[in-house]
């Protein structure tokens, strides 16, 4: 029922609002005519690509042009990805030592392909986004899962000093788009925090599963409410990027600093944030960073990959604003609830690797997030695991 939302949501932002449905692409046969034809100036061997007009981007027509022609740093040479993403993410403050707070997170989601000019994403973008002609506009569809616990799980009475017991499940509809500067991504999350939530069930069956005790203060957990968030992100391509030209000692090497900006608002989290992020390793330009799980920095959930093989480490940062967290300060529609007394300022430092094998790409992040309510006492670290696939 979620995923059926989450769609319904997708297609409402492309209502009869929209601008009208752009030029049809010419066909391949017609490309192909067009560069075969008397008086082209295409060499033999010389592939030519139909590429929008970079300064139209409300007809969004087409015109031949042989990519390798462009200019240096032309926006049209970004490549249209022509395969779909689909991530599983595994988060758990076990992978840190510990056993509360942010205990467990797990998502799957699904990115689309480059979408055609005139299907409902990409008129969607344009009106939401600004897209153009030369971008990669994707939309995508997920499912997640959150568990939030006290430190002390043993205690079947609250403990009011500590953290809430929650758990949080959501569907998500997004719509991205990329270009060679930058990606912006904006996602509406509907979901549903309480015991129908199944945080209990979820984390006791997998704690019989693996023999750790049970915990016992789930009947203290925030009350049953809907929850949904809008969020926006934008992501820049680098700050500094520098990669080894062919021939060089560190041939396909080279490293970037990325920042990111972005904001959250609904009864989940409402909040602004702000990121760095550095990378060095190979082929740093196939993805923006691998994928997290909200609200931590995130990549964006697809790879592009020129080689068989690459590979980079990171590490990051990211400072939040909070105005209003449920986990932390209980349930906006309903009283009664727990809460604890939020910090207002958040930061997340992160470190990992990410290796990309074929159509593979399988990253490790470890996270150590400060102090989410006065009376925490200590920082937190956590485990993050990705593993993403093209097909």
């Amino acid at each position: 029922m979620i995923s059926t939302a989450m769609t319904a949501v997708l297609i409402l932002f492309s209502g009869s609002s929209l601008a009208a449905d752009p030029a049809p692409e010419p066909a391949p046969a017609q490309v192909a005519e067009a560069e075969n034809a008397p008086g082209s100036e295409a060499e033999p061997g010389t592939v030519s690509e139909t590429v929008p007009n970079a300064t139209d981007t409300i007809g969004l027509q087409a015109e031949p042009v042989a990519r390798q022609d462009l200019p240096a740093g032309d926006p049209r040479h970004l490549r249209h990805d022509d395969n779909g993403t689909l991530t599983f993410i595994w988060e758990n403050d076990k992978f840190g030592g510990t056993d509360r707070n942010y205990t467990n997170g797990n998502r799957l989601s699904y990115l689309s392909p480059t979408q055609s000019l005139g299907s409902f994403p990409a008129k969607a973008a344009r009106v939401l986004l600004q897209a153009n002609g030369t971008d990669n506009i994707r939309y995508g569809l997920a499912v997640g899962h959150s568990i939030f616990t006290p430190e002390d799980t043993q205690a079947r009475t609250p403990r009011p000093n500590q953290h809430p017991y929650a758990g949080y499940v959501y569907g998500e509809a997004a719509l991205q788009v990329e270009s060679a500067q930058h990606l912006e991504t904006i996602s509406l999350q509907l979901g549903l925090v309480g015991d129908e939530a199944g945080g209990e069930q979820v984390q006791n069956n997998f704690h019989r599963l693996i023999g750790v005790d049970e915990a016992q203060g789930w009947d203290n957990q925030l009350k049953t409410e809907p929850a949904f968030m809008l969020t926006y992100d934008r992501s820049f391509r680098s700050l500094y990027d520098w990669q080894g030209a062919s021939g060089d000692l560190l041939d396909g090497y080279g490293f970037d600093i990325t920042p990111s900006v972005g904001f959250s608002l609904g009864n989940v989290r409402t909040q602004a944030q702000a990121g760095l992020t550095f990378r060095l390793g190979q082929d740093l330009r196939q993805d923006f960073g691998p994928p997290r799980v909200r609200p931590a920095l995130a990549g964006g959930g697809f790879f592009d990959p020129p080689d068989n093989f690459s590979w980079y480490i990171f590490a990051g940062v990211a400072g939040r604003a909070v105005a209003y967290n449920m986990f932390l300060d209980g349930n906006l529609l309903r009283d009664g609830g727990p809460r604890v007394d939020r910090r207002p300022l958040v930061a997340d430092f992160q470190v990992g690797i990410a290796m990309q094998l074929y159509d593979v790409q399988l990253a490790w992040t470890y996270v150590t997030r400060t102090e989410e309510f006065k009376t925490q006492g200590t920082q937190q670290q956590f485990g993050a695991v990705s593993l993403s696939y093209k097909f």
